[in-house]
């Protein structure tokens, strides 16, 4: 008999994420369904605007990747317009990105993914000596002496002793599935402080191009940002030009960033990964990954016969089949052929589907459509018809999708690559410069599966997946660090142009134009779509990466990253009503529910309210 287990909300940083899964009798899950539980409308709050002001709107679907939305959002207004900008202003949004993501991923690793693996309450158990013991084999961080986890552990029973364990309460501590030693929690609990304060420092990065932060300032054509010397020579950089010492503030945040995450945030990861062999086993999904690629590496614009070099490639990867559609073992293919190139523009490439959302199209609810085509228009049929009870169906031990189920039980787009469903993020990225033949990449996963004592196959998992977002945090900072130093000396040649004013008058511009920009956002592909028509936007479209791995099904009933990874038949909940085991698979993706579902009416005001049912 089967029975239903639901996690809502499930995101520990925005609760819009409604997990349901069917569990046999054994406890293993045998279907699974996601849930995206708000409405996004921001794209019809953008029509007859000026595009140059896409960015401020677009920047305000997520209060974490801010960044990324403006990057994306002013490239596509560039290509739309054939806009180059100046070689510093690709050098610092790289930088901008750069450090976003890096910031990004040791957040989501200590303040919204540790605790699935360390317990926090064992933590009092660890004896502070053997924890700096312990610390100073896995790495050479300074906090690494008796007194330090001895003030850690007072920390953390302080909380306890209290009644008061805030951030820490209504957790599934003592779960049986945890497996860490009390000293390696204690560790994790004092990375988990030391992580609030390192990213505080971090963000400084942005306050200093952007002018603020959270939402940096953006600019079509370049960066608000100016480059200058004053009377004495001295270089000045920032949005007002008082402080001759930002560059060098600058090139402090950016070691002490990398310094935090090859002493910290990679040793711990690896030590989770060790200790919990079984989950390189579980959460494999769809095996089929897809970059939008980012970082342009010169000054092409997208439009060119030659597009911009990008330091992480765009392509996507299908794992293949043999004659009987049956996927092959991992060790009877090569990675490098089974890379496809990626066109965003091409119609009959990347599709949304609404045929399981509370959405519609003109055309009807089976129509898959281009971003450039796309309509956002609401239709819900409310949570009880979402909701209602349903069995799932097998045929030859494969689950199949159940058509009596309500059809429709999600706010989220349904995209799919050349009818693909596709998982994006940190592995896909990772995926894709492994099979580029990236030597970074190729050095930095060998040497990781050695220590973990895993094959290459094995990435293809929920552990693999973090794992994947250690190495993207090194790899992405070290590309950050060189944009740095390619910026301190370009300047130094004497060139401080950050922004290009040719084309900024919309008379010059022509009647109608139509450009897509992309990034490869903390969590994966994001892509904004733009069509312009007499100097005002026509249509806009985001296609964000938890639209591709949280969405439901498309409409022939094949799931998407997130329903498929917990439906890979290794999901046991040890207990059904602490479905921790839930949680490590979706939370390895990083749900970032905000970037998928998002609503404000034109004046700002908000128009949903969410309850959580207790």
């Amino acid at each position: 008999m089967s029975s239903k287990v639901i996690v809502d909300p499930i995101t520990r940083i925005e609760g819009h994420l409604h997990m349901e899964t069917d569990v046999d009798d054994s406890g293993l899950i045998t279907g699974a369904y996601s849930s995206g539980t708000m409405f996004r409308g921001i794209e019809e709050i953008l029509k007859d605007r000026d595009p140059r002001d896409a960015w401020a709107f677009t920047q305000r679907i997520c209060g974490v990747c801010t960044i990324i939305h403006s990057v994306a959002s002013i490239r596509a207004v560039e290509d739309a317009l054939h806009y180059r900008i100046p070689r510093n202003a690709r050098l610092i949004r790289n930088i901008l990105s750069g450090a976003q993501l890096v910031q990004d991923s040791v957040v989501h690793f200590y303040q919204l993914t540790s605790p699935d693996w360390m317990d926090v309450t064992s933590a009092l158990q660890a004896e502070p000596a053997r924890a700096a013991d312990l610390q100073k084999c896995m790495s050479d961080w300074g906090n690494n002496s008796e007194g330090y986890f001895k003030t850690i552990k007072s920390t953390l029973a302080n909380f306890v002793s209290a009644g008061q364990l805030g951030i820490f309460g209504n957790a599934y501590w003592g779960h049986p599935a945890y497996k860490l030693p009390p000293e390696l929690n204690l560790i994790l609990f004092a990375h988990y402080l030391e992580a609030l304060e390192w990213q505080r420092r971090m963000v400084k990065i942005h306050a200093i191009f952007g002018g603020r932060n959270p939402h940096p300032n953006f600019l079509v054509g370049g960066t608000p940002c100016a480059i200058s010397t004053d009377g004495n020579g001295n270089r000045v950089i920032g949005n007002t030009a008082t402080d001759q010492n930002r560059l060098e503030l600058i090139g402090s945040l950016l070691r002490d960033m990398n310094d935090f995450v090859s002493k910290v945030h990679a040793p711990d990861l690896l030590a989770i990964a060790r200790l919990y062999p079984d989950w390189f086993t579980r959460g494999e999904g769809l095996g089929n990954f897809l970059s939008f690629g980012d970082y342009p590496q010169d000054d092409n614009g997208s439009w060119d016969p030659t597009p911009p070099r990008l330091a992480i490639p765009r392509g996507a990867f299908l794992w293949p089949k043999d004659s009987n559609g049956q996927r092959l073992p991992f060790n009877k293919f090569r990675l490098v052929d089974h890379i496809y190139p990626v066109d965003l523009k091409d119609p009959n490439e990347i599709q949304e589907f609404v045929a399981h959302t509370w959405l519609n199209y003109q055309g009807g609810k089976s129509l898959g459509l281009h971003p450039f085509e796309g309509e956002t228009t609401p239709r819900y049929t409310g949570p009880k018809e979402a909701y209602a009870p349903h069995k799932p169906l097998c045929e030859g031990g494969q689950l199949l999708y159940d058509q009596n189920r309500a059809p429709e039980y999600s706010w989220l787009k349904t995209p799919r690559w050349k009818n693909n469903a596709m998982e994006v993020g940190r592995l896909a990225r990772i995926i894709n410069l492994y099979a580029n033949e990236d030597a970074h990449t190729q050095s930095l996963l060998n040497q990781a599966l050695a220590h973990v004592k895993q094959p290459l196959s094995a990435m293809f998992s929920t552990m693999g997946r973090m794992l994947a977002e250690g190495l993207d945090t090194q790899i992405t900072g070290a590309m950050t660090q060189n944009w740095f130093d390619e910026l301190v000396k370009n300047i130094e040649g004497g060139d401080f142009a950050t922004h290009n004013p040719e084309l900024f008058d919309p008379s010059t511009w022509p009647d109608e134009a139509s450009g897509v920009g992309y990034t490869e956002a903390p969590r994966g592909a994001l892509g904004h779509w733009v069509k312009i028509k007499n100097g005002k936007i026509a249509s806009y479209q985001c296609v964000v990466p938890t639209t591709w791995n949280a969405s439901p099904r498309d409409p022939d009933g094949n799931s998407s990253a997130y329903e498929a990874a917990l439906q890979d038949g290794q999901h046991q909940l040890a207990i059904v009503d602490q479905p921790l085991e839930i949680l490590r698979t979706i939370h390895s993706f990083d749900p970032c529910m905000a970037c998928a579902v998002h609503v404000m009416d034109t004046r700002g005001q908000e128009r949903l309210q969410v309850k959580v049912r207790g």
